[in-house]
């Protein structure tokens, strides 16, 4: 049952019986006498619960919750004496978890408090989930690159950064040659092998702010932000140069090499996307008519001349 709870009150005894029972219950327990020093505590502290009065010095704990909530993942439980001043809509509006009054019984609060940490419990496993679930839905469960789905996406969006801030942008497109040969000599699961271990290689030789994708089959796809078509070319023949040095092992013994061609194109401002693309495909197979493992670069000038 680890949590750490933080106990906000001016009141010396009530803080300090309240900081005992919540020990004893089994939680980590901290102590403020105002909500200043409450948020010093959150600020060099984990802390997943706060326990507040209404009545602080300074800032009351309406304010403390409101603060807590816009800025910290932390839930808040209010206390407060019998009167009509303060209401549970206004603590909830707050985004306070709960609300009690006092004089607090211990065990009323600890039921309280159960609640509000398994709440916490479900939400954060349901965030997990959820970013579990779309991190599925963009990547390749194979090769653990980005799919094609979420190439078109993150294209679209680099695009438009490109034609807002006019900045270069770079695409490359990559097939495995004779992949079809290698799966019908060794398997689909060798075949397998070697998807992965391309897509390891082709990361290994990227920026941070560079992204790869499995486009489909044995294509794969690079964006390359801020890039200029020579510097895009470079990237291509490190990729190029570090798959062709790759040694496999599907039989025995027996080492076999894998190439890759390798097309290269730049974004001309204004374009389509999807012609954008097309320029890439259609340098990748000028790479295959050139014999394969093989850099072929198609560059349009903005007077639509071809380079």
């Amino acid at each position: 049952m680890d949590a750490n709870i933080l106990i906000v009150d001016d009141d010396v005894a009530i803080r300090d019986a309240m900081h005992e029972f919540i020990q004893m219950s089994g939680y980590a327990s901290h102590i403020a006498d105002s909500a200043e020093d409450a948020l010093a505590i959150i600020e060099n502290q984990p802390i997943d619960v706060v326990i507040t009065d209404i009545m602080l010095p300074g800032m009351d704990g309406l304010e403390l919750t409101d603060h807590i909530k816009q800025n910290h993942d932390i839930d808040v439980i209010v206390m407060t004496g019998y009167s009509g001043d303060y209401s549970y809509e206004e603590a909830i509006s707050k985004g306070a978890s709960d609300f009690v009054f006092k004089p607090v019984r211990f065990e009323e609060l600890l039921l309280r408090l159960r609640r509000v940490l398994k709440e916490r419990r479900l939400t954060q496993e349901r965030v997990h989930m959820l970013e579990r679930l779309k991190r599925l839905s963009i990547t390749d469960g194979l090769t653990n690159l980005y799919n094609s789905r979420y190439f078109y996406s993150q294209l679209k969006a680099e695009v438009e950064r490109s034609n807002r801030y006019n900045h270069p942008l770079s695409l490359l497109l990559l097939d495995i040659d004779n992949f079809k040969k290698y799966n019908d000599s060794y398997g689909h699961l060798e075949g397998d092998k070697v998807l992965v271990r391309l897509g390891q290689v082709i990361k290994s030789c990227l920026r941070a702010m560079d992204s790869a994708y499995r486009y489909g089959g044995e294509e794969f796809t690079v964006i390359l932000p801020e890039t200029e078509g020579a510097e895009a070319a470079t990237v291509a023949e490190r990729i190029r140069a570090a798959v062709e040095e790759l040694r496999f092992k599907p039989v025995g013994d027996t080492k076999v090499s894998i190439t890759v061609s390798v097309g290269v194109t730049e974004y001309i401002r204004g374009e389509d996307v999807a012609v954008f693309v097309q320029r890439a495909d259609r340098a990748m197979y000028q790479s295959k008519d050139k014999g394969r493992n093989h850099v072929s670069c198609l560059f349009i000038t903005q007077q639509g001349c071809a380079l």
